[in-house]
């Protein structure tokens, strides 16, 4: 059996890019790759918001919104694992274990640690340590394939390199993992500057499509979607950044493909009208099933305590080993 470990981070509201680009697949494709619910893990993972600066109720309140969109979207608790990050010891436990593996040089050599840090007057050291803690996510449930986004492939090439080291110098611990990236147009760009990726912990939320967006307020922001200079509406990523999002965002809502979209349209208003469109229906479902669960918060409590346990049961005894391999009593 092939097993699955992924996970968001509550550090801002669900775009639709965090869900056209990793929670569709985990629903229609991932959750179901094995019959048992323990192939399957997806996680809140509430400690990598404690990275930078943060409000501590902000992050409790989005750590139900997003469990409880996972579940709006169809990660189904009877299939595969949901749960919260925090309630399962074992991933801290065995973070240490792995920074003993890790290297100083190696964690400042992670593109996120630069670019994060650069922008920062003080940097937490878990800014810097936060791979490792995410590499143990991930090894601690021996885990086969991690899908991720092209932005933490990288991380995903640490945890492969730790996982190896550890296994030569302790014997063998941990199953060595590889990263499963995305499909082709799977990767949403912020609406008014499409050579940056749609981010939920953006400055500013113009860009950004979040899930619990009305839908007023969707169309207002794809209609204002910054395009590009000229008229006619062909499809190239390199020329045309902004009009590409748009039209890979109705591919991906639609099931077509940019190029035979592009054909379509003789106007970037047109675009634009069918893209908000598509992405108020893609939605709307999700929306109404998200209502409907946060009227019974007890079901989602119910599906966190029986997850947790569950990853907790499968965590222990990988992590239990590798205190033994590395010596400790």
């Amino acid at each position: 059996m092939t097993r699955i470990f992924s996970g968001v981070t509550p550090s801002g509201h669900l775009t639709l890019g965090n869900y056209l680009g990793a929670i569709q697949r985990w629903v229609a494709v991932d959750q179901h790759q094995s019959p048992r619910q323990e192939d399957a893990l997806f996680s809140v993972v509430d400690l990598h918001a404690l990275t930078t600066e943060h409000e501590p109720a902000r992050v409790r309140r989005l750590t139900r919104q997003m469990a409880t969109l996972l579940l709006a979207a169809g990660l189904d608790p009877k299939v595969c694992t949901v749960f919260v990050q925090s309630h399962v010891e074992e991933h801290t436990r065995l973070s240490y274990v792995l920074e003993c593996t890790a290297t100083d040089g190696e964690l400042r050599r992670m593109i996120q640690y630069k670019e994060k840090s650069a922008q920062q007057q003080t940097v937490r050291v878990s800014l810097l340590t936060y791979p490792v803690l995410m590499a143990a996510d991930i090894l601690a449930y021996r885990t086969d394939e991690v899908p991720v986004g092209v932005d933490q492939a990288q991380h995903v090439e640490l945890t492969r390199d730790l996982a190896a080291r550890f296994n030569q110098r302790y014997g063998h611990t941990f199953t060595v993992p590889r990263a499963v990236l995305p499909p082709v147009a799977a990767r949403v760009m912020d609406l008014q500057d499409p050579v940056s990726k749609m981010s939920k912990s953006a400055t500013t939320t113009a860009g950004s499509v979040f899930l619990l967006d009305e839908p007023a307020v969707i169309r207002r922001k794809v209609m204002r979607a910054v395009t590009d200079s000229g008229s006619e509406v062909e499809y190239d990523r390199e020329e045309r950044p902004g009009l590409a999002n748009l039209l890979e965002i109705l591919a991906a809502c639609t099931g077509g493909e940019p190029e035979a979209l592009a054909a379509e349209y003789d106007s970037y208003g047109a675009v634009k009208k069918d893209v908000a469109e598509a992405v108020v229906e893609l939605l709307r479902p999700l929306q109404e099933r998200h209502a409907a669960l946060c009227a019974d918060p007890g079901y989602l409590d119910g599906v966190l305590r029986d997850g947790a346990e569950r990853a907790r049961a499968l965590a222990r005894p990988t992590v239990d080993a590798a205190y033994r391999a590395i010596g400790l009593l």
